[in-house]
């Protein structure tokens, strides 16, 4: 065996070893073609595009067994993520010479205890125009079509040309399939729009959180709580969770957990504040800085070890076993990344659209290292509602109407930040 195929070889095994990371180290053929697009006639702004002069590009995926997926097209940098169930995956060859079509370079594995990633890395802004799942042998592959996306900025628009052949990257031993979509799009619509919010009202049980002027703090907020979890479940674009729906004490730590298991795209706490003073108004905390660096250093150490063992690599080099634990690292710190960008990024879409509602306190925004936001997977918020020691805030905890006013005002928060497309994805927003 040369020393090259003794290199893919030990790559491979040292890849495949890795709990749930599968990195194909075997070659398929790369299809060439150098026809562009002719030009469509599609204008904007009443300026024709430029023809697409690069052509669509596929990207082939081996996965061990079938299982859920989503995709989604990011920029800044530019690149196609795609989120899928715990699967062994079989990816192609890295490129050596530059980018094969429009992919330059791509990673994946396994990026959490129920779910894998794989991020494909782009030379220009693309779209997936189709994604196919369909059986392989004893597997499955997953196929992806990527085009450019073409235009001015905002108002982007796809040339519709047709294409020639597509340059093809795939995994080794699999043939690049005709595209066509692994579900309908309404299915898939469907599935997109749902995303999971845990809300978690504090306190309850033994635990009465802070009692003044006749208002209970586990009380007030736990109805609130259902009148924010009524008015998001009737928009139809959320699932929500409760850490607790009655009077029930549940540990600050399983309340993170809920969240974590169940994969939220957030997490609101839900709090009623307490001063010797007479201070009056709403917060909203995230997570201090510091706290949230010491986290992400864990997960990204944590990461890095995962079955990267000596005595399950002892027939592979160093240098192969430092990649796998390099790459785990680099998901995790970029996770940890974007779940703190994104905390902040709806902390200002809470004090911008409640307080339309209701009156904040003069820093409405503060950092703070609660126990229930000590997580570098879900974007989490704590929101006080109001400080049960003042008068005027106490009567307006206890109001009816005032819940469902500043509920509302939550709501629209909530649809203000799903609506950015790094929100939408449940990890690896890419902010950094």
């Amino acid at each position: 065996m040369g020393l090259k195929s003794q290199r893919a070889h030990l790559r491979a095994r040292a890849t495949c070893l890795c709990a749930g990371l599968l990195l194909a180290a075997g070659f398929s053929a790369v299809i060439p073609t150098s026809a562009a697009n002719a030009n469509s006639g599609v204008t904007v702004s009443g300026k024709p595009l430029e023809p697409a002069k690069k052509q669509k590009t596929r990207f082939i995926v081996g996965l061990a067994e079938r299982t859920d997926f989503h995709i989604i097209a990011l920029a800044n940098p530019n690149r196609v993520v795609v989120e899928l169930g715990s699967v062994n995956l079989q990816l192609p060859p890295h490129p050596k010479s530059g980018p094969v079509g429009l992919i330059s370079g791509f990673q994946g594995g396994k990026a959490g205890k129920d779910k894998s990633r794989v991020v494909i890395k782009v030379t220009e802004p693309v779209i997936v125009e189709s994604s196919k799942l369909e059986r392989s042998g004893k597997g499955y592959m997953l196929s992806l079509d990527i085009v450019p996306l073409v235009g001015p900025r905002p108002a982007r628009k796809l040339a519709d040309a047709p294409f020639e052949q597509p340059v093809g990257l795939g995994a080794a031993g699999l043939q690049p399939p005709m595209p066509r979509a692994a579900v309908t799009r309404q299915a898939l619509e469907k599935r997109r729009a749902k995303q999971l919010i845990v809300l978690d009202p504090g306190h309850g049980g033994h635990d009465s959180g802070a009692k003044k002027n006749g208002v209970v703090e586990k009380d007030v907020v736990l109805a609130f709580a259902h009148t924010l979890r009524k008015k998001l479940e009737a928009t139809g674009r959320y699932e929500i969770i409760m850490t607790r729906d009655d009077d029930t004490f549940v540990k600050l730590s399983e309340r993170r957990k809920i969240a974590e298991r169940n994969k939220a795209a957030l997490f609101i706490a839900i709090h009623a504040d307490y001063a010797k003073s007479s201070a009056s108004g709403a917060t909203v905390f995230s997570l201090r800085p510091s706290v949230a660096k010491r986290l992400k250093s864990k997960a990204v150490k944590k990461a890095g070890r995962v079955s990267i063992s000596k005595d399950r690599f002892a027939s592979v080099g160093k240098k192969d076993r430092s990649v796998v634990a390099g790459m785990l690292s680099d998901l995790a710190r970029i996770d940890a990344r974007a779940t703190g960008a994104r905390s902040d990024m709806f902390s200002r879409s809470v004090i911008r659209h409640m307080g339309s509602k209701t009156n904040f306190r003069s820093k409405p925004h503060r950092k703070a290292a609660f126990k229930v936001l000590k997580t570098h997977l879900v974007p989490s918020v704590l929101i006080e509602l109001a400080f049960v020691t003042n008068k005027a805030d106490a009567k307006r905890l206890t109001s009816e109407k005032w819940r469902k006013d500043v509920s509302g005002g939550i709501v629209t928060a909530v649809d203000n930040y799903f609506s950015h497309q790094a929100a939408r994805l449940p990890i690896l927003a890419g902010i950094e």
